[in-house]
């Protein structure tokens, strides 16, 4: 009886550790088999590390990746972005792992606590998640609160102690093994492995894949595409003061001459070029688009149809600058809460010089330009002369100098008479009230070109 019990005991033994090797096995080959989906974090935290983070995942779901890795080297950044990102890894089904290859401060801290998995290089660092602002000031208590939350909550949604993630961002939290009294916490790639934070220092990705026990497994690494590389580019804040140049100073040249030209053109696309990577990169919002319109509406209004400059040009240059400056800042509803106010300052700065800009260009450079060869080439040159045949007017030379009355309002175009005749006539230098003393100043085909003649 007793050497049955033994052999059903040994049979036993043997089936179990046979069914460990087999499914242990099949468990090993799963996982050398899985897709590894790496990108990377090297700048500071933005609307286009945002961005880039979003295509990233989705790919990562589009190829069924088991597990995305991210190599992050950055000083951190704003603290809505890194949110956004931190959302993301959390939210997202896919295994993440954040490979910090020397820098995952402040921002870059936050977005590391929301992974799986932490593996440091050897000399990397990790901490000081204060929020501040461009010049490095400590902001607000309200910035610092917000940011301690986001901290604890992250570590508490990731298993790691939320006392020491509290710590980046407050200097009063007491953990005396690890930093001094009134000292924001930062902690090497040793110190972080010690206490747990980091679950190993390694000395490259091969390293991470032997840990993980993903030797074997595909790597796919994201590639920016062209389209991400020219909404970096149009976003660049230089290039947005450019593009801002342009529009009004195409506007300008488009209210000075008659009819729809070549400035009309430069400033829809440089309009185009200027909102649409902010609307993409979730800057600019329709209504911020919507304020653009109305405000050159205002402005055409002012200077076609409303006699003098007054309200309706004054709210057009108003509403021109307000759109331009509030597309650069994420906001919601004017919630500016995680905005430095310095940031939404230096948006309205950079638009207010471009626009001075943009005017002193026009009065320096106004007719260099359109009398350039450049320029020439792309307006119809040719001339109709008389010696040809051509009749270029019904009237003569003897017209120009002459003075007179306008008999309608000129916006830029209206009637005029001199000498008891009525002419088409179009306003050079603005509009032109009815009953006004002009002068003639020359003539093309049958319009005559007239001025205010206290102007002359």
């Amino acid at each position: 009886m007793a050497a049955k019990i033994d052999r059903r005991f040994y049979i036993f033994i043997i089936t179990f550790l046979m069914s460990v090797l087999v499914f242990g096995q099949a468990g090993l080959s799963q996982e050398q088999n899985a897709t590894v989906y790496k990108f990377s974090i090297r700048d500071d935290i933005n609307a286009t590390s945002w961005r880039n983070t979003k295509q990233a995942y989705l790919k990562a779901m589009e190829q069924n990746a088991n597990v995305m890795l991210i190599e992050m080297n950055t000083f951190g950044g704003m603290v809505n972005f890194a949110d956004s990102i931190r959302s993301t890894i959390l939210d997202s089904p896919i295994k993440t792992i954040v490979y910090i290859n020397h820098n995952a401060a402040s921002a870059g801290a936050l977005i590391s606590l929301a992974s799986e998995k932490i593996y440091m290089a050897k000399g990397s660092s990790i901490g000081a998640a204060s929020v501040v602002d461009g010049q490095g000031e400590v902001m607000p208590e309200k910035y610092q609160s917000y940011m301690r939350a986001l901290m604890r909550a992250t570590a508490e949604a990731t298993g790691r102690d939320p006392k020491v993630a509290e710590a980046f961002v407050d200097e009063d939290v007491d953990l005396p093994t690890l930093k001094e009294d009134g000292k924001l916490l930062s902690l090497t790639s040793k110190e972080a492995t010690d206490i747990g934070l980091s679950d190993g220092e390694v000395s490259s990705l091969d390293e991470i894949l032997t840990l993980e026990n993903l030797t074997g497994s595909s790597m796919i690494v994201h590639q920016i595409t062209w389209v991400d590389q020219v909404i970096g580019f149009l976003t660049n804040p230089a290039v947005q003061g450019f593009l801002i140049v342009l529009i009004m100073g195409g506007i300008y040249f488009e209210m000075t001459s008659p009819g729809i030209g070549l400035p009309f053109i430069v400033a829809l696309v440089s309009g185009i070029l200027y909102f649409a990577p902010l609307y993409i990169e979730g800057f600019a919002a329709n209504w911020e688009i919507l304020l653009f319109i109305i405000g050159v509406i205002l402005l055409l209004l002012e200077i076609f149809v409303i006699p003098g400059f007054g309200v309706a040009g004054i709210a057009g240059i108003v509403l021109l600058v307000c759109s331009f400056a509030f597309s650069m800042v994420p906001n919601e509803s004017f919630d500016f809460s995680m905005m430095p106010p310095n940031f939404l300052f230096r948006s309205f700065l950079l638009v207010i010089l471009s626009i001075i800009g943009a005017i002193i260009l026009s009065v320096l450079f106004g007719k260099s330009i359109l009398n350039s060869r450049a320029f020439k080439r792309l307006v119809l040159a040719d001339e109709q002369a008389s010696s040809q045949g051509y009749v270029a007017s019904t009237f003569d030379n003897e017209v120009i100098g002459k003075e007179g009355i306008a008999r309608t309002d000129l916006r830029p175009s209206g009637k005029v008479e001199i000498d008891g005749k009525w002419f088409d006539a179009v306003a050079l230098g603005g509009y032109i009230e009815k009953g006004t003393a002009v002068q003639v100043e020359r003539h093309e085909n049958y319009n005559l070109f007239v001025r205010k003649k206290f102007e002359i």
